[in-house]
């Protein structure tokens, strides 16, 4: 696999990299009902990236929506973290909201970023140690953003990719509301998908919280050369797949960011069931 994921192994054999930061990637509520079993308790020197209140454009009605440059960089320097720094972004539910950042900061300009596979549970399974949660301040880092715009596709761009048929758009919501078989979990949001694209449920890439082997994932995908655009509830799981991928093919690959909040809210943009 290409090296945009580490292993438990590899990290704690890292921990005293002079310009390493961990992030902590936690949702403790999300729409698949995942539950958090860690709380209190996080990697040593594990810093928070919050991605609801801090990291998301909050004035922005749609849930989880990407910042601005300007926030990004701003947010990133109080955490400490600069235009050298390696990153490695954990989630306390093993895989779920990491990817997503991972792809923030890629879209961002910081390649130098990676998910540790199977998140929290998968460290604390293998047996490294943890330290109870705490809030810190940090030396302001130097840390800035530079927006790679092909990375991030709204609502304009999938309709005419509807037509076009330029790239692969990809929905990682469950099959039951990708095909309309129950109604849609946020209110007023109507069900169905974006016509043209795939069904991949994110639960289909995992295994016991890490990702599939790379000849499991080639399978499930079985990519053309075609560019990838990737949708679910709201941008969210649409970055697992966009992983997935990104470990086993160098395809162009984008996030809808609206997402189907965005889509099955309007009543103009069409919809299949």
């Amino acid at each position: 696999m290409k090296k945009t994921i580490v292993s438990p192994i590899w990290l704690s054999e890292h921990l005293d990299y002079l310009d390493l930061i961990i992030l902590e990637a936690r949702l403790d509520q999300n729409q698949s009902h995942l539950e958090n079993q860690f709380q209190d308790v996080q990697i040593k020197g594990t810093r928070f990236f919050d991605i609801k209140n801090t990291f998301s454009d909050i004035q922005n009605p749609l849930p989880n929506t990407f910042p601005s440059v300007a926030q990004f960089t701003i947010e990133c320097q109080k955490l400490g973290i600069n235009k050298n720094s390696t990153i490695v972004v954990y989630d306390t539910l093993g895989i779920y909201l990491s990817p997503r950042v991972w792809w923030m900061f890629k879209a961002m300009g910081h390649s130098n970023i990676y998910v540790l596979d199977g998140g929290l549970p998968e460290w604390i399974k293998e047996g490294f140690p943890t330290e109870i949660q705490r809030k810190n301040t940090y030396p302001t880092g130097n840390f800035e953003a530079k927006l790679q715009p092909e990375l991030i596709k709204n609502k304009e761009q999938i309709l005419e990719n509807i037509n076009s048929e330029e790239a692969v758009l990809i929905d990682a919501r469950s099959p039951d509301r990708f095909h309309a078989t129950i109604e849609e979990t946020r209110v007023g949001i109507r069900n169905g998908h974006i016509p043209g694209a795939i069904n991949v449920p994110f639960e289909n890439l995992l295994e016991d919280g890490k990702y599939k082997s790379k000849e499991a994932l080639s399978e499930i995908f079985n990519l053309n050369d075609k560019p990838l655009y990737f949708t679910c509830g709201s941008g969210i799981t649409a970055c697992i797949l966009l992983l997935a991928t990104e470990l086993i093919s160098d395809n162009p690959k984008a996030v809808y960011d609206g997402s189907w909040t965005e889509w099955g809210h309007s009543t103009t943009l069409p919809i299949n069931k």
